[in-house]
């Protein structure tokens, strides 16, 4: 395991119909930092990060967290190892209230358990009471508790992404993967959300590995960025020698207008 890396990616593979998508891929992510994975469409990124989450299974490689392998774990099983992630696309219980959508991410939730409810319920209760509190206090670190009675329906899809931070979270992750969190997001809410990811590494120690298009989030966020193209890894480094590296350029930024 590199030294001091809370995820290590060595070596992963992922094939499509003879076409590989992520192509003997490796990088590490250092905890309390903030790691940016970019590259152009059909790079791999999504890719890779389906199989870093245990929604896909790579053909080869190792995914390690905090030094144990977890590339064969079911995503509810990395998620209970420290691994939360959020979707391109957020996702919330539409019909259930903005509170409640955060509740039920709550790391053993008592109603996960029916016999733990019964049998405990005084203990069910007080679980239940601290869940909310926490929930309402990550509804208002992201200003969304004036909406924490309203369906989650009826929330803006910048604020339903500010919804899935929240539930992210409230499941208490030691390293939080966000696919593109900005994506469709609002330039207020996108500045809001972005003061949120800062605030969570700089005063709360936690670490993030993100993918994201918007390339002033990743120059300004990032400690460190890592490149793919054509399913394979073609740099990494800080903001500054990711800008200057000609592979780069080449592969994406020169790319863009």
């Amino acid at each position: 395991m590199s030294a001091g890396a809370i995820l290590e990616v060595r070596g992963v593979v992922r094939s499509f119909g003879g076409v590989r998508a992520v192509d003997g891929a490796s990088f590490a992510v250092a905890p309390n930092s903030i790691t940016s994975l970019i590259g152009p469409n059909g790079a791999g990124k999504s890719t890779l990060f389906n199989i870093i989450s245990g929604f896909l299974r790579g053909e080869a490689g190792v995914v390690l967290l905090m030094g144990r392998e977890i590339q064969h774990l079911a995503p509810h099983r990395i998620v209970g190892a420290g691994l939360v992630r959020t979707f391109q696309t957020a996702r919330a219980l539409s019909r259930l209230s903005v509170l409640d959508n955060v509740v039920l991410a709550a790391a053993g939730h008592p109603g996960e358990r029916l016999s733990g409810v019964l049998l405990r319920r005084r203990a069910a209760r007080e679980c239940e009471r601290d869940a909310r509190e926490r929930a309402s206090e990550l509804l208002r670190l992201v200003r969304l508790d004036r909406h924490a009675g309203d369906l989650a329906g009826t929330l803006s899809g910048g604020q339903r992404k500010l919804l899935d931070f929240a539930r992210a979270l409230m499941a208490e992750p030691r390293i939080l993967l966000l696919d593109e969190p900005m994506a469709g997001v609002s330039p207020p809410l996108r500045a809001q959300l972005l003061e949120h990811i800062l605030h969570q590494r700089d005063e709360l120690g936690m670490t993030f590995l993100l993918v994201e298009h918007d390339l002033d989030v990743v120059m300004r966020a990032s400690d460190r960025i890592v490149v793919m193209s054509a399913g394979a890894v073609i740099a990494e480094g800080t903001p500054g020698e990711i800008r200057g590296d000609q592979r780069v350029v080449d592969a994406y930024l020169g790319s863009r207008p």
